[in-house]
């Protein structure tokens, strides 16, 4: 992912909102915003017209009110945003990436057997 490409978090905010919801107006963005900082109308506008610009998101014009969709799905940007921190702050190791993961919060009975499985399975690939 492309330094220009990547997300900030308030861009973040934004498409999360358009994961959940698929396809919105500005004004739809900014409700499912809530109470985030990013809140103000012209503000939300200001952000998606620079994400359009960036390729983060897709701009439908046929309508009086543009609808902004994601670009690209929450898997791919999340991927893209995981390799471009591997890359950049542990020097391409995954194993240095998933060991800090790991010591910097508890994770339940549930996420460390989804993990197990998740190693059990690219072991036997």
């Amino acid at each position: 992912m492309s330094p220009a490409a990547r997300p900030t978090d308030a861009e973040l905010g934004i498409l999360q909102v358009l994961w959940a919801s698929g396809p919105c107006t500005v004004r739809e963005v900014q409700d499912g915003l809530g109470g985030e900082s990013v809140s103000g109308y012209t503000t939300v506008l200001k952000l998606m017209q620079i994400m359009h610009d960036k390729g983060l998101v897709e701009r439908d014009e046929s309508a009086r009110a543009h609808v902004y969709s994601a670009a690209g799905s929450r898997d791919d940007t999340q991927r893209g945003l995981v390799g471009d921190l591997v890359d950049r702050a542990f020097s391409g190791s995954a194993e240095t990436l998933v060991m800090r993961a790991l010591e910097s919060r508890r994770s339940s009975p549930e996420e460390l057997e989804r993990i197990r499985k998740l190693l059990d399975q690219l072991e036997s690939d």
